[in-house]
């Protein structure tokens, strides 16, 4: 036996961390003669040879077993340089085997990409980690490679090598923490996982943090894919929007959670696959003329009652629809329906599950190490280390792989303000001061502005929405000018005053009109998206038509008619939950369907008409989404009329006939002759009440549209005398000087 004992031992018992420096051929000399030694563990053996490739006829050298029924060692004398071969094996049920010995091959990853990634600096370093279906020197095979710095020894286990961990064990690259091994033969499909011995001697099995697909519990395996061949044909989609500013365009957002939009019910209620549901949902978009769907988190997660938001898969789609080309075929789909895809994008935490990052190599690696950082008390989960660059590095790239992969537009970030404080959710004695003494988490705030910077600068035209539920500073701001640098952020105090607002008695409603005035107060500070979110309709909260505080179903549907339009109508960009667009009466169930079947109904039916006529408005007229940002496109008319429960603003475009008349009538009573301030005579179409038959209204209204007045009211030169519906908003266009000619 050549190789030491102490070697073999270190092979046999799994505890050696360079298994290249001893399997495979090296240059030996032994008892004084120069020549190669071959080695290999192979447990299921009973004869091994090395083929030489580079010989004609075929030479063969003959492997012993030594020190152990799973060990082989062979010495070739005379041969000085290392020759390309292959092992040829007999194993113990008489079927042979030749196959390419995988400790013959170099590292793949150069110490320039592991110093890139170890200094948290590598926007593409899902190219480099995890596995990569690929051809080493014309050797097709996989290549793996997993961060795993306190780990003793790390082996790719699976159905290939029986899940053991003494075959395929990786070497560590230098001090990087990097394991890596490419294993000549392996393809699409094949399941594996990591077997890592921590330092404490606990062996543990891990999925890949890297994997591109997984299979479903109670298992848990990462699956081989490669997610080439897929041929996109969004080429025009995403050209255009490298161009696009946003800020100056519609953004009309459809949220949905893929699972239970639509199910089959005679296929044991199923939800529908990627592919299923591709080409209705893109149809059913467009003809309620949203700009964009938003998906809840659709990253691999092993738990669908967390809807996505605790995920185990940070790289890949969940497989509960389809396999990620298919992914990429629904995605490609809405792009040539001109339909922009934004992601629900979860990087504040991730769960206990053990066969995950949770205590990844033995020892706190994802996770903070302080409890008063490292774990959160909401939801029973762990928060990530942002201040270690290789973590870092793995949420960084999460974020780029979907925009560069799967030609995502935009990702909304969950619970940002979780992430911002130190004692968000933690009582006195919790949480401990940054080193300024402050709550920010200043290690968060970097990873947020580094990602945000990353994804603006690889991806022009792409959006980043923050979930940020605080007051922090400029969350919208620019980086460079001492913001986070996000594009766009949620208006949830809007969303929770305005709901207030309408839940509240009709006879008191002008006790709290300061709830729908309140949010200009503050409207400019960011660039917010109105929503209505998915955490509105859960948990007890009630369906958005539910909500209302009306006791029939007609007068439900008619208060949320008036909600929608005046958020339409109000400054800022658009997102509503999917089945609020037809008045669902239940609340959402992640497991179920939606109420399709409330569309026989005028009520439910006419709720999603002014949803499809609000985003075509939106849509046609610039003052409603030009000016969103823009304090100047805004001009309240009147907002104290409390006895009446009226508000009235302007929303001014470039030009004159830009502007738009908003009224927001919210009482019980029909008012005849009220009075509204124009700040131009002339036509005023009503382009939008909310009380029209069409709609399951009382067809109350102003004859399509009013002339103004030379009276001045609300401090302008001239005014409207309308018919203001009970429960309605009007929308009213300035058409010009002439009335229409019939």
């Amino acid at each position: 036996m050549i190789i030491q004992e102490k070697h073999l031992e270190s092979l046999l018992k799994g505890r050696n961390s360079r298994p290249h420096r001893l399997l495979g051929m090296h240059k030996c000399t032994w008892r004084g003669e120069k020549g190669l030694v071959v080695r290999a563990f192979l447990p299921d053996a009973e004869t091994c040879e090395v083929i030489d490739l580079r010989n004609e006829p075929e030479r063969r050298y003959q492997l012993k077993k030594a020190g152990s029924e799973a060990f082989f060692e062979g010495f070739i004398a005379g041969r000085g340089e290392t020759f390309r071969y292959r092992l040829r094996v007999q194993e113990k049920n008489r079927e042979v085997r030749q196959f390419f010995d995988p400790y013959s091959f170099s590292p793949l990853l150069a110490e320039e990409e592991l110093r890139h990634f170890n200094e948290g600096d590598d926007p593409r370093v899902y190219e480099k980690l995890g596995c990569r279906v690929r051809e080493v020197d014309g050797v097709p095979g996989a290549a793996f490679a997993v961060w795993a710095p306190a780990a003793k020894r790390v082996s790719v286990v699976g159905d290939f090598n029986s899940w053991d961990g003494l075959c395929h064990p990786m070497r560590l690259l230098g001090d990087s923490g990097v394991w890596e091994i490419f294993i000549p033969g392996l393809g699409e499909g094949e399941k594996y996982k990591y077997e890592i011995l921590g330092g404490t001697g606990v062996k543990r099995l891990k999925s890949d943090p890297y994997a591109h697909f997984y299979e479903s519990s109670p298992y848990n395996a990462s699956i081989i894919h490669s997610l080439d061949g897929y041929s996109w044909r969004d080429v025009e989609w995403m050209e255009a929007r490298r161009k696009i500013d946003w800020k100056r365009r519609p953004i009309s957002i459809y949220e949905i959670h893929l699972g239970s939009w639509k199910r089959v019910l005679g296929e044991g209620n199923r939800p529908l696959s990627y592919l299923e549901i591709a080409e209705e949902l893109a149809a059913y978009v467009k003809r309620l003329g949203f700009t964009h769907v938003e998906f809840l988190p659709l990253a691999e997660h092993p738990y669908s009652g967390s809807w996505g938001y605790q995920v185990t898969g940070f790289y890949a789609p969940t497989h509960r629809y389809g396999t990620p080309g298919e992914l990429m075929g629904l995605i490609d789909t809405l792009h040539r329906n001109e339909i922009g895809v934004i992601m629900d994008w979860v990087p504040a935490h991730f769960p206990r599950d053990t066969f995950a990052l949770h205590k990844f190599d033995g020892g706190c690696l994802y996770e903070h190490a302080d409890p008063m950082k490292g774990e959160h008390p909401d939801w029973d989960t762990l928060v990530f280390d942002y201040g270690r660059p290789e973590v870092r590095c793995f949420l960084s790239g999460s974020a780029l792989a979907w925009l560069d992969r799967y030609h995502v537009d935009g990702l909304r970030v969950d619970a940002v303000t979780s992430m911002l404080y130190l004692d968000y959710s933690r009582k006195k004695g919790e949480w401990e001061p940054n080193e300024y003494g402050g709550n920010e988490n200043l290690e968060a705030v970097d990873f947020l502005k580094q990602t945000n910077e990353l994804v603006h600068r690889h991806y022009p035209g792409t959006l980043m929405i923050a979930e940020e539920s605080g007051a922090w500073p400029g969350v919208t701001r620019a980086v460079s000018k001492g913001g986070l640098g996000f594009d766009l952020k949620w208006n949830l105090g809007w969303m929770h005053d305005t709901l207030k607002y309408f839940q509240k008695e009709t006879k008191s409603c002008n006790k709290h009109q300061q709830q729908l005035t309140f949010g200009m107060m503050y409207q400019y500070s960011e660039n917010y998206v109105q929503v209505f979110s998915h955490d509105e309709v859960v948990h007890g909260k009630s369906s958005m038509i539910n909500k209302m505080e009306a006791e029939s179903m007609s007068g439900k549907a008619r208060q949320l008619r008036a909600l929608y339009a005046l958020m339409w109508a109000w400054p800022g960009k658009k997102s509503l939950f999917m089945g609020s667009e037809f008045g669902q009466t239940s609340e959402w169930k992640y497991d179920s369907s939606l109420q399709w079947n409330l569309l026989r109904y005028r009520d439910h039916e006419g709720v999603q008409l002014i949803i499809g006529d609000l985003n075509r408005l939106y849509l046609s007229s610039a003052a409603l989404h030009r000016g969103d940002f823009d304090p100047e496109g805004f001009k309240w008319i009147c907002f104290d009329d409390v006895d009446s429960a009226v508000i009235a603003f302007l929303r001014r475009g470039e030009t004159i006939t830009e502007t738009l008349a908003v009224v927001g009538h919210y009482s019980d009573e029909m008012r005849l002759n009220y009075r509204v301030g124009v700040p131009y005579g002339g036509y005023w179409r009503e382009v939008i009440n909310t009380d029209a038959d069409v709609y399951g209204g009382g067809g109350a209204g102003n004859m399509g549209g009013v002339l103004a007045e030379p009276t001045p009211y609300n401090g302008h030169r001239y005014s409207l005398n309308l018919t203001l519906p009970p429960q309605s908003t009007l929308i009213l266009k300035y058409e010009g000087k002439d009335p229409p000619s019939d």
